[in-house]
């Protein structure tokens, strides 16, 4: 049986939550997309809901082969990481990352002090944790800020392309009181900008699909802000890049990756320079399922690739995960696994076919 943990956003809307601060949590349609195509898949399915919902349930003796996990978490910059460590503590496998990435990979400026040390182009950037951090930054203008550990976008807007210092403090002092997390401050890239999707782990790395993002004449200029983002269907066009600058991002995205350990699917984000050098700017290995609103699925769309398939791939390598792994060999007794182990060899690090 696959459990299915995650946050839906109606459940915390009611409890008195904004808009903005459940902008992360999924959509009642997500869920039911993801059930039904693991249903449709062959596997029986339990919805566990939240980290709440998910411990109450331990606490009985419910127990899973194995847990979808899209949990988002709601405070503090481990709150990614919190439903894979109950479950490890629990000896659950589940799909994606686990603590260790998501924690990490939350926050930005630590996640690009490791990207830059493993050789791969980011913008020079600097962290604002209080006021007077504002004052030490010396990189070059035009500069570009946001929260240090928000998704969907959140905190970015035509202002977070700051262009003189008067602009700096405005928007840094204004973010700190907003988010009451540090401030991530980088160059600003004026170049394409893409998103790249992955499916698979370690070796078995491929991308999905290079996505271009074009924003239209009504859309917030120059930034993929929370507003572009959140109305993509009206203000953004996404198209598949596979030209030169395009496949340097492929590359660029598959080595962020691998070297941050990430597992199963997501994205990577970046934008080229002046000189058209795409560079890393964040990597989400928790990213979005729905069907047609989701970054992920949307690349899919557009290679050709159907989201009963991209839901497959996903559960897929988490299960090759378990299978190689001699720490979870007493799981591999379970009727879950060997049904789907003649699948698994269409994964070996060659792009699916369409």
């Amino acid at each position: 049986m696959i459990g299915i943990t995650y946050d839906l956003r109606d459940e915390y809307l009611a409890e008195g939550y904004t808009v903005e601060e459940t902008a992360e949590f999924d959509r009642a349609d997500t869920i039911d997309s993801i059930d039904k195509t693991l249903q449709d898949l062959g596997y029986t399915t339990c919805r566990i809901g939240n980290i709440k919902s998910l411990t109450k349930r331990l606490a009985t003796g419910e127990r899973w082969d194995i847990v979808f996990n899209i949990a988002e978490g709601m405070k503090g910059f481990g709150r990614e990481s919190q439903v894979p460590a109950i479950l490890d503590a629990y000896g659950i496998p589940y799909t994606f990352s686990d603590p260790l990435v998501l924690s990490l990979t939350l926050h930005k400026g630590m996640t690009k002090h490791i990207i830059r040390d493993l050789g791969i182009p980011t913008p020079d950037f600097a962290l604002v944790e209080r006021e007077c951090d504002i004052e030490k930054i010396t990189i070059p203008l035009p500069l570009f800020a946001k929260p240090v550990a928000e998704g969907t976008s959140k905190g970015i807007t035509a202002a977070s392309k700051i262009t003189s210092r008067q602009e700096l403090v405005h928007l840094c002092r204004s973010l700190l009181s907003t988010f009451h997390q540090p401030v991530l401050v980088e160059r600003y890239l004026p170049g394409r900008e893409f998103t790249v999707g992955i499916v698979g782990t370690g070796e078995d790395t491929v991308s999905i699909g290079v996505m271009e993002v074009h924003l239209n004449e009504h859309a917030e200029n120059e930034v993929y802000s929370y507003t572009n983002k959140e109305y993509c269907e009206e203000l953004v066009e996404y198209r598949l890049a596979n030209d030169p600058m395009a496949e340097m991002a492929r590359e660029t995205a598959l080595a962020a990756w691998r070297g941050l350990g990430c597992r199963d699917a997501g994205r990577v984000d970046l934008r080229a320079d002046d000189h058209g050098i795409p560079h890393f700017l964040e990597i989400n290995p928790l990213a979005g399922l729905h069907p047609t609103h989701s970054d992920l699925p949307i690349i899919c769309t557009l290679a050709g690739l159907s989201y009963h398939r991209l839901i497959n791939m996903i559960i897929d390598s988490a299960l090759k995960r378990l299978h190689e792994s001699s720490t979870n060999a007493k799981r591999l007794e379970s009727p879950l696994f060997p049904h789907h182990f003649s699948h698994l060899s269409r994964y070996n690090g060659n792009k699916p076919s369409h």
